[in-house]
């Protein structure tokens, strides 16, 4: 199955991937959680992510499917589920663009997994790890060896609001652009509507 176009690369989902296994690696060593998560609590051991086909639900009001990976199941002491998303970023706390989708994201991964058997989710957060790369990090001659160089990354926690009930209102808008005869109005300033805007009038649409 070929898959779309990609916003991000691809090394990015591969360092996201790695993150998971040393969480789940410290945890099945240590019976704890890494020391660098302890932000977000209590935690007590972890779930394995359930593929993306396993871990969707049927919206019968807007006949949508809503289906997705979470990248980390964190389950707490009291029993309840948290689920994480890893980013391979800078860690901005006011200027991150993105984290409406984040949010958007996550709290949809909350909606199914309440109805797959992870009730209930009690939390959300994004973990973001950043590249250490500063000058003195770069002249650290432990960090290279005969095959290539190591890089050192920091964690940072940014908590996420729990907001399922955003999620019905935006199927429902998925429902209708859907529906349409065409793709809905370009926003403005939005480089990728304007790329999609000229494949319409190229086709004459």
């Amino acid at each position: 199955m070929a898959f779309p176009y990609r916003i991000f690369p691809g090394i990015f989902s591969s360092i996201d991937a790695y993150g998971k296994k040393l969480v789940h690696g410290w945890f099945d060593r240590h019976q704890s959680s890494p020391p660098w998560l302890a932000p977000l609590g209590n935690i007590k051991g972890y779930v394995n992510p359930p593929h993306y086909s396993k871990f969707s639900i049927f919206d019968a009001a807007t006949n949508v499917i809503l289906r997705g990976t979470p990248d980390g199941i964190l389950v707490m002491q009291d029993g309840s589920h948290l689920i994480v998303d890893y980013k391979t970023a800078k860690f901005t706390l006011h200027q991150d663009e993105l984290f409406p989708m984040y949010e958007v994201q996550l709290n949809a991964y909350a909606v199914i997994g309440e109805q797959k058997g992870l009730a209930p989710v009690s939390s959300l957060a994004l973990v973001y790890t950043e590249p250490v790369t500063d000058d003195d990090t770069a002249k650290k001659d432990a960090y290279q060896n005969n095959t290539g160089f190591l890089m050192e990354f920091s964690a940072h926690i940014r908590p996420v609001n729990l907001a399922r009930d955003a999620i019905p209102p935006l199927l429902v808008r998925v429902r209708e652009i859907c529906d349409l005869n065409r793709p809905p109005e370009s926003l403005k300033g939005c480089k990728d509507c304007a790329l999609l805007q000229g494949l319409i009038d190229l086709a004459g649409g």
